[in-house]
């Protein structure tokens, strides 16, 4: 795991891979409470005799944007930032869904830092981020996470 306590220690990674989360498999009752917490009850999320027969998985999937909402928690394996005042998750830029993820599948996330700014003593860093899906070529997303960082002086 990288520390990070100020921009100038952030900066020095640019252009380079971060690293790589622990693997987290996506249960159907993860999907079903995303569901319900969402209010999106698509079949082929939740209905798992319906998705062995009509979908083209042959099982439930996870909502894009669940595997989207596990950045933070992925992210938080590979990189401890330091020293804060307070961190804002600020947007999430050139992304792309490029296959589904199956229940039961196991996701990680792989980073690396794209770019990096000093917008006034808040530090913006693009984090190029991948969520490979096990024992599958294609990633569930790519990306880049926007994250606003003001660290104490």
């Amino acid at each position: 795991m990288i520390t990070i306590k100020n921009h100038a220690e952030f900066e020095s990674y640019l252009g380079q891979e971060l690293g790589v989360s622990e693997w987290h498999q996506i249960s159907q009752q993860q999907i079903n409470l995303f569901a319900d917490a969402t209010l999106d009850h698509q079949w082929i999320h939740i209905d798992e005799e319906r998705a062995k027969t009509d979908s083209p998985f042959q099982s439930t999937i996870a909502h894009g944007y669940l595997t989207l909402s596990l950045i933070p928690y992925l992210w938080k394996q590979i990189i401890a930032i330091q020293n804060l005042k307070m961190e804002i998750n600020y947007g999430i830029e050139k992304l792309r869904f490029a296959q589904a993820v199956k229940v039961n599948s196991q996701v990680r996330l792989k980073v690396r830092l794209a770019a990096i700014a000093n917008l006034r003593g808040v530090t913006r860093a693009n984090i190029a981020i991948e969520l490979e899906i096990k024992d599958e070529k294609k990633p569930a997303f790519t990306g880049e996470a926007v994250f606003l960082y003001h660290f104490n002086a």
